[in-house]
């Protein structure tokens, strides 16, 4: 097959990365990480940041400056509509939205000073999935697959569960300029029923035997061309796409098939309830790809969380088809032992304002502050690092940034942000790009 013939090249070996596992800059605390990626943007004081003193000051006008550049007119502080209560040996505050996330917080690890840089759905959500607000580079997941390889060699390191094809598209989970192979797959869209969501073309028509043929030829006419040109990065990642794409088709199929899962693991996913049961299958497929060897899995709640108005009824409709699933999965990881080597997060592109806009039922963007969740691989938990204002507008004790969460995230799967690096156009590139410090304070 082409990827072995080039292997047999001593001039090719020490040119192209290694579709193998490689080692890791020091010993890591996780293997892989699960993304709950809630696109839109959850409102902080609405879920798990709780602030008395906005309640106390409903509907008075905020006593410092609002930031210069907003998406829309907003109006006074509004309090929550929604009642919080402290849970677990923690004391974690948590919203009534989420009673099943409610009965984790133990395990949990929230960050509630994340902040971003861009206040527009687009640019916030490039900058978090790659670190850059204004340029196309390479997502996290990416990223990842560089810097460690694939863990199966017959899944692809990154899939990405039915995501967005808006704001950025594709972008948010491209390579850019790494080689293609390590490129999120994408598993359906944010148009498509989770049940429906298949990696495309995974069945095919073409018998086994003709596609081994279709590859021996393509080795040897892409043979043929190297030994004209020399080492090709390009071409080499496109071949071990071909490969990867052949292998998959072997495992992929499997994978997606949840014949075999027990009635009580449906169940506690809430496959079998109709508000939870779409997102309840990405989680489940997101179990499953994670102990197939699966090095980043996104898994998209897609574009529901931009409450400009009915923020009552949109984030509770919005969390209670999340909650359980979560839930679900937490609990279905701790079982399999799997959350030990597995970083899950939840999160996304921003926060909102505490602040009403609309009819008082809504709350404009706010890159200014956001709560995101950790549990698993080597987070420390019960734990709350970082604070807002008493109002949660700004996050302004223990600010973690993206590029921070991006450091902390690659520091647990055993990577130095600092030395993943990948030369192109006549400079070396990271994903922190030239910022970035680890938050050693939620880690174990």
């Amino acid at each position: 097959m082409a990827l072995a013939g080039l292997l047999e090249s001593t001039k090719l070996r020490a040119q192209k990365p290694n579709l193998l596992q490689r080692e890791p800059h020091f010993t890591p605390k996780a293997k892989r990480i699960i993304f709950l990626f809630m696109h839109g943007g959850p409102s902080q004081v609405d879920t798990f940041d709780y602030k008395p003193q906005l309640e106390k000051d409903d509907d008075k006008p905020v006593p410092f400056d609002k930031p210069r550049v907003v998406s829309g007119a907003t109006g006074n502080l509004l309090k929550s509509p929604f009642k919080f209560k402290q849970h677990g040996e923690s004391g974690m505050w948590v919203s009534e939205i989420f009673p099943h996330i409610a009965k984790h917080v133990d395990d949990l690890t929230f960050v509630k000073s994340v902040h971003g840089s861009n206040s527009r759905h687009g640019a916030a959500l490039l900058e978090l999935h790659t670190g850059s607000d204004t340029f196309i580079r390479p997502s996290m997941g990416s990223w990842l697959g560089y810097g460690l390889g694939n863990e199966n060699q017959n899944l692809p390191c990154y899939v990405t569960i039915c995501p967005s094809l808006t704001h950025g598209g594709g972008n948010n989970w491209g390579s850019a300029f790494l080689p293609a192979l390590y490129a999120g797959t994408p598993i359906g869209n944010a148009g498509t029923a989770s049940e429906n969501a298949k990696i495309p073309f995974i069945k095919g028509t073409t018998p086994t035997a003709i596609q081994e043929l279709e590859q021996r030829m393509l080795k040897d006419i892409n043979l043929k061309h190297l030994e004209n040109t020399g080492p090709d990065s390009e071409l080499e990642s496109r071949i071990k796409s071909f490969e990867l794409a052949f292998r998959l088709q072997t495992q992929a199929p499997e994978l997606q098939d949840i014949s075999s899962e027990t009635a009580s693991t449906l169940e506690m996913y809430g496959i079998n309830n109709g508000p939870t049961k779409d997102f309840g299958l990405q989680c489940l497929m997101a179990r499953r790809f994670a102990e197939a060897g699966v090095r980043f899995i996104q898994l998209s709640h897609s574009y529901k969380w931009d409450q400009h108005g009915n923020l009552n009824g949109g984030h509770r409709t919005n969390a209670m088809e999340v909650d359980q699933p979560i839930s679900g999965l937490i609990m279905d990881l701790k079982q399999r032992g799997l959350l030990e080597d597995t970083i899950l997060w939840w999160g996304g592109e921003f926060g909102r304002t505490p602040v009403s806009q609309g009819e008082r039922d809504g709350r404009d963007h706010n890159p200014h502050a956001c709560t995101m969740f950790f549990a698993g691989g080597g987070m420390k938990p019960g734990v709350q690092y970082g604070e807002t204002d008493e109002y949660g507008y700004y996050a302004v004790k223990d600010k973690v940034h993206f590029h921070d969460l991006h450091a902390t995230l690659l520091h647990q799967l055993g990577l130095d942000h600092t030395k993943l690096t990948y030369r192109y156009a006549g400079r070396d590139f990271r994903l922190t790009d030239v910022h970035g410090e680890v938050v050693h304070g939620i880690l174990s």
